[in-house]
């Protein structure tokens, strides 16, 4: 049973239990190399198709196929480079994060030991993108610019309206899943149970992330929380913040909303 509160996601999975060797890799889904795989799940809900953890493994390349899920990735140390079906090449560096849609014809080419934050959504429905030929590796940036978002309900904010600012990478074809960078001058907010799943990597700044019970947890630049869906959750920030975000909205209807606190 997941218990709905916030999580902080450790790069080397709890204090207690650290990451446990899984399962070997399908063999038929490897061209070289023998990994080894580790991992802890910090939530795990089958019946949405949606996880969240922290993973490592020794070097291998996997087979040209196309992925089976859609993954928003956050590399905590060690490179990947992912090769498409026509040969463009993209490596993703520690401190960097990275997006493979369902669908995407790909390898994973992995020449050394590596560790990342990750959110699997399976999209079991069958939704596809439109022209599957066009999907590509998405590479959220920390240095991009922001959009200011206009904020309809101004009630969520105690005190000051703060001004807020979005850049939307990556929606599947569900609508369910998205990731994007966010960024937002100091505000608070009360506490209320929490509309949605979300991985938040905070990039500047820093949060103090409550239940409102006294439960406060402070999350600054390279840490990392998970929020699910129900969670009391209190926002309170007195400086700039800005983060990489991944949000699954559980509805077939969702629509990509402003991701303000």
């Amino acid at each position: 049973m997941n218990d709905p509160k916030i999580t902080r996601m450790e790069p080397h999975g709890p204090a207690d239990t650290g990451m446990v060797e899984w399962d070997p890799i399908d063999p038929k889904s490897i061209e070289s190399g023998s990994p080894v795989q580790r991992g802890h799940l910090y939530f795990n809900d089958a019946d949405l198709g949606l996880m969240a953890g922290v993973w490592d493994c020794t070097p291998f390349t996997g087979t040209m196929a196309p992925y089976d899920v859609n993954e928003f990735m956050f590399i905590l140390e060690g490179s990947v480079t992912m090769v498409l079906a026509d040969g463009t090449r993209e490596t993703i560096n520690a401190g960097e994060s990275f997006v493979i849609p369902k669908g995407l014809v790909c390898q994973w080419n992995q020449p050394g030991y590596i560790r990342k934050f990750f959110v699997i959504f399976e999209g079991a429905s069958g939704a596809s993108a439109e022209d599957p030929t066009r999907l590509r590796i998405i590479r959220p940036r920390a240095d991009d610019t922001v959009t200011t978002s206009d904020i309809a309900d101004t009630s969520q904010f105690v005190g000051n309206v703060p001004k807020q600012g979005e850049h939307e990478y990556h929606v599947d074809p569900t609508g369910q899943f998205m990731v994007g960078l966010w960024d937002s001058e100091a505000f608070e907010r009360p506490v209320a149970p929490f509309n949605r799943y979300e991985l938040m990597c905070i990039l500047d700044g820093s949060v103090t992330l409550s239940d409102g019970a006294g439960n406060d947890q402070v999350f600054g630049a390279g840490d990392a929380a998970f929020v699910p869906k129900g969670a009391a959750y209190k926002w309170k920030s007195d400086e700039y913040v800005r983060k990489f975000y991944c949000i699954f909205m559980p509805s077939t209807a969702a629509v990509a909303e402003n991701a303000a606190e």
